[in-house]
C-alpha cells in the first residue's frame, strides 16, 4: 500500500471527518484500459522458474538436520511452482506490484498497486483452469488508482485502493471501491464501472455477502457496507487506521491497527474487541483470517498472532522465520495469512512464505517455501497457492495431495520415511505410498511409488530395473534442468501425471509404459528413443514432445 508520512494523514484524516456522506457515480473515463494485444498476455506468463521447489525447513522444529546441518531425510509437501505472472507495465506504471489475489472457480483475480508516490494500478484475470498452462483472459490498467485489495463475485469484480482525488472531477476522497463487469474471465468496461468513495486515504480489503458489498479504509477511515445491487450506501462506522475486513457467521471483524480486532455485529455495533498492542506499521499491509476457532492476525515484525475465535483470548506467536540464503531481506514482516486444511501460510515480505503445520490444535512452523520475490498476499484454495509477491508478480504453486483415490488405492503400502536419496539396490524390491520431495531416485532393483512425489535432481531407472509410478511425479526446474533416464533393458511404467522439467531418455531396449487412460505428461525439454525401445499405451502429451 502506499506509504504516506504523519503530515498528510493528518491532514486527510481532517478532511475527510468534514463529511460523512458517499458519493457513488459510473465514469467510464480515460484513466482505465484494457490491454487488446493477445501477445502482451501471452508474454506475461512466465515458465523460467518453474518447477520442483525446495523448503528450507526450520532447524529446531523438524529434526531431519544431520550435525553437519545437511538433509538427510525425504521432506513433506512436494511442492511445484506451475507458473509466474509478470505484473503489467505501461507508461507511468513502470513499477507495479502483485497485491493481492483472489481465487473463484476456473479464474484468479489480481490487484497490482505502485510504492510510488504517484498511483497506478492494474486488474488481471487469469484462467487456471488448466494447472499447466495459466492464461491471461483480462487486464485492465488504471493510471490514477493504487488497487490495494480484490474480490470476485457474481459477475463483478469489486476492488478498493487509493488515488489522488485532486486529479479527477468526481472524486471525494482517496479512498475508492470499484464495482467492474466481468465474465467468463473477460473484463467488460463497456457495460460501465461504478464507483464509490469513503472516508479514509486508502481503501484497504473488501469483503462481498449474498447481499452487500463491505469495505473497510485506512487512515480516519471506515467500515461501509454498500448494497450489492447498485452500490448505495447502507450503514458505515468510523474507525482510526483499518487494515482488513473479514465475515464469519453474520459477523465482521476488522483490524484497527490503532487497538486490534474488533468485532462488528450485521448492524456494525461492536460486540467484542481484542486488544492488540503491535506496531502495525504505517500504510503497510496487514490482514486476518479466521480458521474454525481462530483469528490469526498478520503483525508485521512479530509474525502471525493466534487469538481464540470464541474468547478472544491470546494463544501464540508463530514468529518469521528467516532464510540465511534470501538476497531480499528488506520489509521482513508478516503481510497476509492463509489457511488451507492441515496447514498455514505466511506472506512474510521479503523474508518469503512460510508453511506452517496445524496439528491437533497445535500451530508449528514448518519452513521458508524458497520463493523470489517480497510476499504481499497469499491464498490458497485445494490443491493450489497463489502468492502475490510483489514485482516477481503472481506464483501460483501447486500443493501435489494425493487424491482420495490416489490414497484408497495405495493404503496397503507403508509410508516412506527414509533418505532423500531413495536408492533400490540390485535385487532389492521395494514399495510406498506418500508425499515427499526427494533430491535424487536411484533404481537399480524394483521401485513402486504410489502418491505425489518432487525430485529436485536426476532419475535413473538403471539396466533392466522396474520403476512404477502411480499418483504424481515432478522432476526437476525450468532452471535447473535434470533428466529422467530410462537404462537400455529398464521399464518405467506411468499411471498419472509426470512432469519433467528437462529430458527424458529412454534408450535401447528400455520400456515406458504409460498404464489405463488418463496419463498426463508435461516434458519441457526433449524425448530421446533408442532404436529398440518400446514407448506405448495412452497419454496426454502435453507439449507434443513425442
Amino acid at each position: 500500500m502506499k506509504k504516506i508520512n504523519l503530515l498528510l494523514w493528518s491532514v486527510a484524516l481532517f478532511i475527510s471527518s468534514c463529511s460523512d456522506e458517499t458519493t457513488i457515480f459510473s465514469d467510464p473515463k480515460d484513466d482505465h484500459q484494457l490491454e487488446d494485444s493477445q501477445l502482451v498476455l501471452e508474454n506475461s506468463v512466465i515458465y523460467d522458474n518453474a518447477g520442483v521447489l525446495d523448503i528450507l525447513e526450520d532447524i529446531n522444529i523438524s529434526g531431519k538436520y544431520s550435525s553437519s546441518g545437511k538433509v538427510v531425510q525425504a521432506g513433506d509437501y512436494p511442492l511445484t511452482l506451475v507458473a509466474q505472472i509478470d505484473p503489467p507495465t505501461y507508461s507511468g506504471g513502470e513499477n507495479l506490484t502483485a497485491s493481492h489475489v483472489h481465487v473463484d472457480g476456473n479464474y484468479a483475480y489480481v490487484s497490482y498497486n505502485t510504492v510510488e508516490e504517484a498511483y497506478a494500478g492494474a486488474i488481471d484475470v487469469i484462467d487456471v483452469s488448466d494447472p499447466t498452462q495459466p492464461l491471461i483472459t483480462s487486464r485492465l490498467y488504471y493510471a490514477n488508482m493504487d488497487i490495494n485489495s480484490i474480490e470476485y463475485n457474481d459477475g463483478y469484480i469489486y476492488a478498493v485502493g487509493g488515488m489522488d482525488s485532486e486529479k479527477s472531477i468526481t472524486a471525494t476522497s482517496n479512498s475508492f471501491v470499484a464495482k467492474v463487469p466481468a465474465s467468463g474471465g473477460v473484463i467488460n468496461i463497456g457495460a460501465g464501472i461504478t464507483y464509490g468513495f469513503q472516508q479514509g486515504f486508502n481503501g484497504t480489503d473488501v469483503e462481498v455477502t449474498s447481499s452487500t458489498v463491505v469495505v473497510s479504509s485506512g487512515g480516519g477511515g471506515s467500515i461501509s457496507i454498500y448494497d450489492k445491487r447498485d452500490m448505495s450506501l447502507i450503514n458505515e462506522a468510523f474507525f482510526a487506521d483499518l487494515r482488513s475486513v473479514s465475515f464469519n457467521n453474520g459477523d465482521f471483524a476488522v483490524l484497527d491497527a490503532s487497538k486490534g480486532v474488533i468485532i462488528l455485529d450485521g448492524n456494525l455495533n461492536i460486540t467484542r474487541e481484542i486488544g492488540i498492542n503491535t506496531d502495525f506499521g504505517l500504510g503497510t499491509k496487514r490482514t486476518l483470517e479466521y480458521t474454525s476457532d481462530k483469528i490469526i492476525v498478520s503483525e508485521g515484525s512479530r509474525g502471525a498472532g493466534l487469538y481464540s475465535a470464541n474468547t478472544g483470548a491470546f494463544l501464540k506467536y508463530l514468529p518469521i522465520l528467516i532464510d540465511p540464503n534470501a538476497t531480499n531481506i528488506q520489509d521482513i514482516e508478516t503481510n497476509a495469512v492463509a489457511a488451507n486444511e492441515e496447514i498455514l501460510l505466511m506472506a512474510n515480505g521479503g523474508a518469503g512464505l512460510c508453511l506452517s503445520e496445524n496439528n491437533d490444535n497445535n500451530t508449528d512452523l514448518y519452513g521458508v517455501i524458497q520463493l523470489e520475490g517480497s510476499i504481499n498476499y497469499v491464498e490458497s484454495k485445494e490443491d493450489y497457492i497463489f502468492a502475490a509477491s510483489g514485482k516477481r508478480g503472481l506464483q501460483i504453486i501447486k500443493l501435489n495431495r494425493p487424491s482420495e483415490s490416489l490414497a484408497a488405492s495405495c493404503v496397503s503400502l507403508p509410508g516412506y520415511s527414509g533418505s532423500t536419496d531413495l536408492n533400490v539396490r540390485l535385487g532389492e524390491d521395494e514399495a510406498y505410498r506418500g508425499a515427499k520431495r526427494f533430491a535424487n531416485i536411484e533404481v537399480a532393483g524394483a521401485l513402486l511409488l504410489c502418491g505425489s512425489w518432487t525430485v529436485s535432481n536426476a532419475v535413473d531407472v538403471y539396466d533392466d530395473a522396474l520403476f512404477e509410478m502411480k499418483g504424481t511425479l515432478v522432476v526437476g526446474r525450468n532452471s535447473k534442468r535434470k533428466n529422467v533416464i530410462v537404462h537400455p533393458g529398464a521399464t518405467f511404467k506411468v499411471e498419472g501425471d509426470l512432469t519433467i522439467y528437462g529430458n527424458l531418455i529412454v534408450s535401447d531396449g528400455a520400456i515406458l509404459e504409460f498404464i489405463g487412460n488418463g496419463s498426463v505428461v508435461n516434458i519441457f525439454g526433449s524425448v530421446t528413443q533408442g532404436e529398440s525401445s518400446i514407448i506405448y499405451g495412452d497419454f496426454d502429451d502435453v507439449k507434443n514432445k513425442f
